[in-house]
């Protein structure tokens, strides 16, 4: 109940962001409230896209779960590819990773550690999805390291490179649906049930929109049989919240570089730590709320399945965007920003391996968010003492 509070509460910085903009009230307090106006719209996005997927059953709903579950993310970036902020969205990209695997996973080992000695969740699929995530990483590694140690290739051939992998890496994104939703789908059932009641109680956003989404729809179906949900209410609220995060956005964007600059902050450090946490706040607090009820299947779920899909499906399309609208955009990342990604996925794929969750384990996934954020904000100051 707190938590659904909180998100409506923060609907009041719709308006205000809004209104910011249009009186002239400072750029840093336009980026503020249409940061803290996106988090519950992102919340209502999520929310109806699960009530959509109920009606339309176990595939269609969970294609369109899949499809939607990052969507605030991809507006964001979008918008900031369109004028031309590639730096921070390729940022944006592996903050989601780092973040989602990092401090959502460990936030959610931790609380639910403290509330129970030991949770567990399947190890069989925290080894696929620690496959996948492998292959992510070697996505991003190929171009950046190629450019990094063949200074004579050029931007076209990774430019080329780059649009390759991405096709790659969506038809990959592709057959990890068809493996989660029909054929390994008994895999995902463990822990599922009554995921639909648990996040209803947990926040405003549905956990289960960026777990593979297998059966789904199919666990949240019997919660709903006696009342269905009303497409005529929750397709216009899904749009509604998209045109109104797609505003919000851009009230953020456009005030970024001048809001980051007064905060103190670089553009790396914004697009690593800050445009992540906006963009998966309401997902953030669902994975800590099921943990507390001893649902750590659904937690891991939702942390490691809104890595893959940033990975697999957002980053290649953001390349893809990138060449259609004339701001290309490759995956020839920072090589620090590189060196975070593979951090976090070794020491998320090293803890998750087991099956089973503790506090310390929980906390040792914070401790290296924290350690990593602290690298990114005093990033600058060591270039410049280099």
């Amino acid at each position: 109940m707190a938590s659904k509070l909180i998100f409506f509460g923060l609907l009041i910085f719709v308006p205000v962001s809004v209104a910011a903009q249009v009186f002239h009230w400072g750029e840093l307090v336009v980026f503020v409230t249409a940061g803290l106006g996106i988090i519950p719209l992102a919340g209502w996005m999520g929310r109806s896209t699960e009530e959509i997927a109920v009606v339309l059953g176990p595939s269609w709903g969970g294609l369109l779960n899949a499809t939607f579950g990052n969507a605030t993310e991809l507006i964001i970036a979008l918008i900031a590819l369109n004028q031309g902020l590639v730096e921070v969205v390729k940022a944006s990209i592996t903050g989601s990773i780092i973040g989602n695997l990092l401090l959502v996973m460990g936030l959610s080992m931790l609380l639910g550690g403290i509330k129970y000695k030991e949770q567990v969740f399947q190890p069989v699929v925290a080894r696929v999805n620690a496959s996948s995530m492998n292959l992510a990483v070697i996505a991003m590694l190929v171009p950046t390291a190629i450019g990094f140690s063949t200074r004579g290739l050029g931007d076209p051939a990774i430019q080329k490179l780059s649009d390759s992998v991405a096709v790659v890496l969506i038809v990959v994104y592709g057959l990890t649906l068809l493996f989660a939703m029909k054929t390994h789908s008994y895999l995902y059932d463990a822990g599922m049930i009554d995921a639909e009641e648990d996040t209803d109680e947990a926040a405003i956003a549905p956990s289960p929109s960026n777990q593979p989404p297998s059966n789904q729809p199919e666990s949240t179906t019997e919660d709903h049989s006696t009342h269905p949900p009303n497409l005529k209410i929750w397709i216009p609220v899904l749009l509604g919240a998209t045109l109104l995060v797609a505003l919000e956005s851009e009230l953020l964007v456009d005030a970024l570089e001048v809001a980051t600059e007064q905060l103190g902050l670089t553009a790396l450090f914004t697009g690593v730590i800050v445009l992540p946490i906006i963009g998966n706040a309401a997902e953030h607090a669902t994975a800590v709320t099921v943990a507390l009820k001893n649902k750590m299947d659904l937690s891991v779920s939702v942390a490691v399945g809104s890595s893959l899909q940033i990975a697999l499906f957002v980053a290649p399309v953001l390349v893809l965007a990138g060449w259609f609208i004339g701001q290309p955009m490759d995956l020839d990342f920072n090589p620090f920003e590189l060196v975070a990604v593979v951090v976090a996925v070794l020491i998320a794929n090293s803890i998750s391996g087991d099956g089973r969750s503790n506090w310390l384990e929980g906390v040792l996934l914070l401790a290296a968010y924290a350690v990593l954020g602290l690298a990114f904000y005093f990033h600058p100051v060591v270039e410049a003492l280099a």
